[in-house]
């Protein structure tokens, strides 16, 4: 089997005192490929130092959307010109998007809905001059964020852990656009009928790791691919290693 995950975070303090054991464990589990996906600089930074000390994981970089209302659009900025400058480095940009969920991590909620959405179309101004995907956050804000990405250029986002409505899951398909699927497929009803109806070709797997762990409480890890993996093959009909082979294929396709 050759799994992909094409969104984790090994950067956070969750994996500080055993990344490698783990990133072992999923290298034995069939895990070939890690996007880690930065979420502000210094996150960026950190994850251009795993690339460096374990070649299964590739940089993405990013800036979650509460974090450009926290630091502010002239960091934005900032962050911006040094990915044009280290282009080279990293193969996406993300996780970058809208959240308008009000809770812990988002305690304003929508209140910064234009900010957000000035530092979302910086990235994909950025994604159109570098040709490099966008994996999306958009939480609560996936009308907004479909109609931004309309207006654009792009062919190739990746849509992170899509919760909206039917009908603009049906607008991400229709576009040609890309899910990524977690783990919680397994029991999650919504994520099981975006497989059902959304070709294969657009199909990636996805953990969020240390998030979206199988079971509540626990940690998440890529080796939890396979059961994502598992499940969408039961949905479509396929022979796992089939499935697990299309979907690292997709990888190679929008990232490579």
């Amino acid at each position: 089997m050759r799994y992909v995950d094409v969104h984790a975070h090994y950067d956070l303090g969750e994996f500080d005192d055993d990344l490698p054991k783990v990133l072992d464990s999923c290298s034995k589990e069939g895990v070939k490929v890690i996007i880690e996906n930065g979420v502000h600089p210094i996150s960026n930074r950190r994850i251009l130092e795993h690339a460096k000390i374990f070649p299964m994981i590739k940089p993405a970089l990013g800036y979650y959307p509460t974090h450009v209302v926290e630091y502010g659009v002239e960091k934005v900025d900032k962050e911006i010109d040094f990915m044009k400058k280290n282009k080279s480095k990293f193969i996406a940009i993300g996780e970058v998007g809208m959240d308008f969920k009000f809770g812990n991590d988002n305690p304003c909620g929508d209140k910064f809905k234009k900010i957000q959405k000035e530092g979302f179309e910086k990235f994909i101004e950025l994604s159109e001059k570098t040709k490099k995907p966008l994996i999306i956050h958009s939480r609560k804000a996936e009308l907004e964020v479909i109609d931004l990405l309309e207006s654009s250029k792009l062919k190739n986002p990746v849509m992170h852990c899509f919760m909206g409505k039917k009908k603009l899951m049906q607008r991400v398909a229709d576009n040609g656009w890309n899910f990524s699927i977690s783990p919680i497929v397994d029991k999650l009803q919504q994520l099981q009928e975006m497989v059902s109806y959304t070709n294969i070709n657009q199909l990636l797997t996805e953990t969020d790791a240390p998030y979206l762990a199988p079971s509540p409480g626990e940690r998440n890890d890529s080796r939890n691919i396979k059961i994502a993996v598992k499940k969408i093959a039961e949905i479509k009909g396929f022979e796992e290693i089939e499935t697990a082979d299309t979907i690292f294929m997709n990888y190679q396709r929008l990232f490579l």
